[in-house]
């Protein structure tokens, strides 16, 4: 699973199928492939981040670890957000350029390491992080987030009490001013960062 945060994954053999999924009484279809996180369908953590968040069609968004792109692009679509997506995943970044057309949403999509490679400011960060790269990446997305957010904005992730989510808002207070729980669903807490 490893292969999901690395850049150059495109050697992996290929198996690009369709995955359908409701959110908000809206039906989206998305291509998704091997190599990238949760290629069955939209994973519980995405779902419960997507029905708990809203956007606003002013707001600026980065998808942080897009992956296929399911959050990133339903967010566009829903609430007509300005969605900006990186995965450093050379194939997950393919597969949301194409899904992205494919659902006809406007988003701009690039390869990034983390935020290595993003420019300015976001109102809104979101993630479901790759838990499985490491609390050291984690917690540098964490703290380099605050740099990218807004004088107002948030991060917002949602992660598993089982995969450290308590470890994780205590280490979201010693960055941001206020960390909240906005929405949890079978150990899934989903988490807003105030800068």
């Amino acid at each position: 699973m490893s292969h999901y945060y690395t850049k150059d994954n495109d050697r992996l053999e290929s198996d690009k199928h369709p995955v359908r999924f409701v959110v908000k009484n809206h039906p989206f279809t998305m291509m998704t492939d091997k190599g990238v996180f949760s290629k069955s369908g939209l994973d519980f953590g995405s779902r419960v981040l997507l029905d708990t968040i809203e956007t606003s069609s002013n707001e600026t968004v980065l998808d942080l670890g897009c992956g296929y792109g399911p959050i990133g692009i339903v967010i566009q679509k829903l609430y007509g957000s300005t969605v900006t997506m990186v995965d450093i995943n050379d194939r997950a970044v393919k597969l949301s350029q194409e899904n992205a057309k494919l659902c006809k949403a406007e988003v701009t999509v690039f390869q990034s390491d983390g935020l290595q490679n993003v420019s300015g400011t976001f109102d809104t960060i979101i993630t479901n992080p790759p838990i499985r790269a490491g609390k050291k990446v984690i917690y540098d997305w964490f703290h380099q987030s605050k740099t990218f957010l807004s004088d107002n904005g948030r991060l917002v992730i949602v992660i598993n009490k089982n995969q450290g989510a308590l470890s994780a808002m205590n280490e979201l207070t010693t960055i941001y001013s206020s960390v909240a729980v906005i929405g949890k669903k079978s150990g899934y807490l989903v988490i807003s960062c105030q800068k």
